[in-house]
């Protein structure tokens, strides 16, 4: 088996069904809290998308409708969304 072809096993294997080689089958959002206004912001890397919410449950809708409405009908969307969450933590010394 040459190596392209072990690298199509290798894809097949992790994402079940995602043949297309070319394409991302996964999205990755920065999420961070709003320490100026409460709730969360969320922002794609490598894609210009961002949104906010209050809670976590509404920034997981409104995550999912900010990458419905970036990619459109005609374009092929990720199949997973990951939300990487960061957080800045201080300690006193």
């Amino acid at each position: 088996m040459d190596l392209s072809l072990k690298g199509l096993a290798l894809r097949l294997m992790i994402h079940p069904g995602s043949a297309n080689l070319g394409w991302m089958s996964e999205i990755i959002f920065d999420v961070r809290e709003d320490e100026v206004e409460g709730g969360y912001i969320a922002s794609a890397l490598g894609y210009g998308i961002h949104t906010q919410a209050r809670t976590l449950e509404e920034l997981r809708s409104m995550v999912k409708e900010a990458v419905d409405c970036y990619f459109d009908e005609g374009m092929e969307s990720p199949q997973v969304i990951r939300l990487h969450f960061v957080r800045d933590e201080l300690i006193a010394r």
